[in-house]
């Protein structure tokens, strides 16, 4: 669907571990040392959604599609890399291509497994990432000034509001914070974003455990869900070794392992659904005897834009969206029930879908 979220950290810290298990490919090398992953690995999972599978049993669907999320690996940074370091130009490049960060640090203790900086303290790390992130933006924001003070001479009203926003994150990013702190207008939010600042993307901290650690989460984990909540970053605890562990086993040798290891489910399957909410994401449904298939779209899309992820001629020939809310179709047993009941609408062209909905498009041919 074109939502891309980097998977980002220090080197040794699971970051390709948990990418393996995550798409349950062993497609990214995992090693003890830096720089195992040297181009991205690019991986869709399934986002996990247990509405999908109720309405495909009432839809009689011979088919069920789950909407997909695209997960990078992207190359361990090291102190340095806004200059260049290890693999720092490479390492920069790849995440200004993600609409999302989870940053993957280090909470286990591992004699076996070297810390490049020879230490475990995942705050530290989350600091080094941070900080190698902001360096890179300020140095990109102040090349840009002389062209855009140009522009401003030569009367350019759009080099105006780019000064402004420019000026904005260049205030917050001296103070040590990073850009997605600047105070933005509403209106001005599609501009800033095409500034292209690494920190202004959203971002989720993924504290990786030891396996006794993956119920409950230990000392170094709870250090970053405080300071977490203090910035306001969403926090998923996981064990990558549990999680490749699982990757290896049929859904029935699943479900007993978690059951010893006292988990209700996959960590995955929560990092998951962090990203999607992270990416302010929402889904709708399709259904019929065919299929049924979940669509992904911002929160706030209109319909006709909606309909278009589906195919683009139905976004051009949109003429309105039958529409049916989850619980309705559930209460009511489907299209014809609630259609029967009075719970479907028939919304045009101004109507935002709303997470859950199940629609069918009627459009022009």
């Amino acid at each position: 669907m074109g939502f891309r979220c980097g998977i980002v950290g220090l080197p040794n810290v699971g970051k390709s571990t948990l990418f393996n298990a995550l798409t349950e490919t062993a497609s990214a090398e995992a090693a003890n040392y830096p720089f195992t992953t040297i181009e991205p690995n690019v991986g869709e999972v399934p986002v996990p959604d247990p509405r999908l599978d109720e309405i495909a049993a009432i839809a009689k669907s011979a088919h069920i599609i789950p909407t997909r999320l695209t997960f990078v690996d992207i190359a361990g940074l090291v102190r340095g890399a806004s200059k260049g370091e290890g693999l720092g130009n490479q390492f920069l490049a790849h995440i200004r291509e993600m609409d999302a960060i989870a940053y993957v640090l280090r909470c286990f203790e591992d004699g076996g497994v070297t810390h490049v900086e020879g230490r475990v303290d995942p705050l530290a790390d989350a600091e080094t990432v941070e900080t190698e992130l902001m360096l890179a933006d300020l140095e990109s924001l102040e090349k840009r000034v002389p062209a855009l003070e140009k522009r401003l001479r030569g009367g350019d009203k759009e080099a105006k509001a780019a000064q402004r926003l420019v000026e904005a994150a260049l205030a917050v990013l001296r103070e040590g914070k990073p850009a997605r702190e600047a105070e933005i207008a509403p209106e001005d939010r599609a501009l800033f974003k095409r500034l292209g600042l690494l920190t202004a993307k959203p971002v989720l901290y993924v504290c990786n455990v030891d396996e006794a650690s993956a119920a409950s989460g230990n000392a170094h984990s709870a250090k970053v869900i405080e300071k977490a909540k203090a910035r306001g970053v969403a926090v998923v605890v996981i064990s990558a070794k549990i999680e490749a562990e699982l990757a290896q086993l049929e859904p029935a040798e699943r479900a007993e392992y978690l059951a010893e290891l006292g988990l209700a489910e996959p960590g995955l399957n929560r990092l998951i659904r962090e990203g999607y909410k992270l990416l302010g994401l929402i889904t709708y449904f399709t259904a019929g005897p065919k299929e049924a298939r979940a669509w992904t779209v911002p929160e706030g899309t209109p319909a006709p834009r909606a309909a278009g992820v589906i195919h683009t001629d139905f976004e051009k020939g949109f003429i309105r969206a039958e529409t049916i809310a989850y619980e309705d179709y559930i209460a009511c047993g489907g299209e014809t029930g609630a259609r029967e009941a009075g719970k479907m609408r028939l919304e045009g062209k101004e109507y935002q879908v709303r997470d859950g909905d199940v629609l069918h498009i009627r459009a022009a041919n």
